[in-house]
């Protein structure tokens, strides 16, 4: 249903200048989708849409050009709240312990998103090495990713 829904949502401001909820909520209702304004709200967050202008002080629904970055740091919240055990560093290397058989998928998503200041990572079935460029972004890291796991 919310796949479907999701889906309609695209196709919609792919071919109409959609420039608000409401509109967007009538359109959805005329193809047979019922469902709330705050559906909607939480749709529009969840595939990332962006309002860009169309001229004429109008604005339109569109997706965003960084939708697939983001998709990659929900994955990989997804992932750290699913499958981490711990983390910490020493020195510059970053120790990330996960449950059995999902170390590789963590490395995997970190390493998608292009971190500045890590130069590499190596992982096993369940520990992931990361190598960061000094101690300080080590730290940092953790920290990011503690507080990652408590949201």
């Amino acid at each position: 249903m919310k796949n479907e829904r999701q889906n309609r949502i695209l196709e919609i401001i792919e071919r109409e200048d959609i420039d608000t909820q409401e509109m967007l909520l009538d359109r959805l209702e005329k193809m047979g989708i019922t469902c709330t304004q705050a559906t909607i709200s939480r749709d529009i967050k969840q595939l990332h849409l962006i309002k860009e202008p169309v001229g004429r002080g109008r604005y339109r629904y569109a997706v965003s050009i960084h939708r697939n970055s983001l998709n990659v740091a929900d994955k990989l919240r997804t992932i750290f709240r699913e499958s981490i055990t711990s983390i910490d560093y020493a020195q510059n290397i970053v120790v990330i312990k996960t449950m059995a058989g999902l170390a590789s998928a963590a490395a995997a998503a970190i390493d998608s998103m292009h971190i500045t200041y890590m130069v590499g990572s190596l992982a096993g079935d369940d520990t992931a090495f990361l190598v960061m460029r000094d101690n300080a972004s080590a730290e940092i890291f953790c920290e990011e990713i503690k507080e990652t796991l408590k949201s």
